[in-house]
């Protein structure tokens, strides 16, 4: 069985729908910004991806907008977006035969936070019944399939940074066993004032105020990395039945994945995400040579960036295959970060074009890498996404173009 996109939906910091996000990602536009008024006095995060063009009220329902979080709502407005690109016919598919697997990393916190204010400040009866669901780290996926019918296998990844690229191998696992369509991905919205303090907590988020300079991978200068909130919903299903159904867009075949911990730091054994690499190429049947690009993790923080240069220079040899973090336009989105890279990287396969790294002026391994740094028109056959996430986590994903 081979799983195909055939849909896909976008909320980001640099555009609010797909269309948007990519016009303005292949430009090089970002959609970081100081962030002024929305972050707390006492953090020292000043600069964040914001989705200030998302409008949620377009996109959602009044009677849930009051049930939700924001991150649950950019969801829901990247799914529907998703199911109306790939044109399916819900009504020809059984709901018992539609599945649902998000990711989601901090869950519902604006939600959450609004809710504790109102106990300490007006008591428990000022607190709203939705606060046990709103928060929960499976609202989305719940939200997701209440609204359009998908009573089949649902499930939730909660593995930070790559729980999306998790989220996908599960959504290849219900296909096999059956579901006629799946929608998966993820989406974050970590920055209201508390979810921020956390995050500050952890030393890997930038702390500069210029948002030109503040995310900067594989650069000299870097110095953390950028939350932002967003992220991308995609419709899978078994390339059979998407062709057998007439399906308009075969965006890309999902031809391998892989996911790895590291072993703890005091181990003395090397970072596995070397393994998730080269497994998941192992998967396709894709030998290093073929890989026309890779959309890196870059985190932004300076060990963690070498690691990874090293560790693609290893497998592909140095300066051999391209390599982009479009990221750097949108910050790092966690649960919704890796759903963002595929979603462009199927993008990137339908359009022949690697979309560019802003924000690099000084490389720091300019022998090693061959970081794109405008838009580059390539023939693209084959892309690896790579995603790590806080606790060790590693995970990769071989997309290929579909042959008609």
């Amino acid at each position: 069985m081979s799983a195909v996109v055939t849909g896909v939906g976008v909320v980001a910091p640099n555009g609010a729908d797909t269309e948007a996000y990519w016009s303005a990602t292949l430009a090089g536009q970002s959609g970081l910004r100081h962030t002024g008024a929305e972050v707390p006095t006492r953090s020292p995060i000043r600069v964040a991806g914001v989705a200030r063009d998302f409008a949620p009220k377009r996109h959602v329902p009044g009677r849930l907008m009051v049930a939700t979080d924001r991150w649950t709502q950019l969801a829901l407005a990247a799914t529907a977006q998703a199911l109306d690109d790939s044109g399916i016919d819900l009504d020809a598919v059984p709901e018992y035969e539609r599945g649902v697997v998000l990711a989601s990393s901090s869950g519902g916190n604006e939600f959450g936070q609004r809710e504790i204010q109102s106990l300490w400040a007006q008591g428990p009866r000022q607190v709203t019944v939705y606060q046990s669901i709103a928060w929960f780290y499976a609202a989305s996926t719940g939200q997701v399939s209440i609204r359009h019918g998908f009573k089949g296998p649902c499930g939730n990844i909660v593995a930070e940074q790559t729980g999306a690229i998790q989220a996908l191998q599960q959504t290849g696992r219900l296909l096999a066993r059956g579901a006629r369509v799946v929608l998966t991905g993820g989406t974050e919205a970590p920055l209201s004032p508390y979810a921020m303090l956390c995050q500050a907590q952890s030393g890997w988020v930038s702390r500069a105020s210029h948002p030109e300079r503040a995310y900067q991978p594989f650069d000299r200068g870097a110095g953390g990395y950028v939350p932002g909130e967003g992220g991308g919903v995609l419709v899978v299903e078994d390339a059979e039945q998407a062709r057998a159904r007439g399906a308009r867009n075969l965006y890309a075949e999902v031809a391998g994945l892989a996911a790895t911990t590291d072993p703890p730091p005091s181990s003395g054994r090397p970072p596995a995400l070397r393994p998730a690499i080269e497994t998941a190429l192992a998967q396709a049947g894709t030998g290093p040579g073929e890989v026309d690009v890779v959309f890196a993790d870059a985190m932004g923080v300076p060990d963690l960036d070498a690691q990874e240069a090293r560790t693609l220079a290893a497998v592909f040899g140095r300066r051999a295959v391209p390599v982009t973090a479009p990221k750097t336009m949108t910050g790092r989105l966690y649960a919704g970060g890796a759903a963002l890279d595929l979603v462009t990287a199927a993008l990137a396969i339908r359009d022949g074009v690697v979309p560019p790294t802003v924000g690099v002026v000084d490389p720091a391994y300019p022998d090693l890498l061959d970081l794109v740094s405008a838009a580059r028109p390539a023939a693209l056959r084959t892309a690896l996404v790579i995603a790590r996430g806080h606790g060790g986590f590693n995970a990769c994903a071989v997309l290929r173009r579909v042959e008609r």
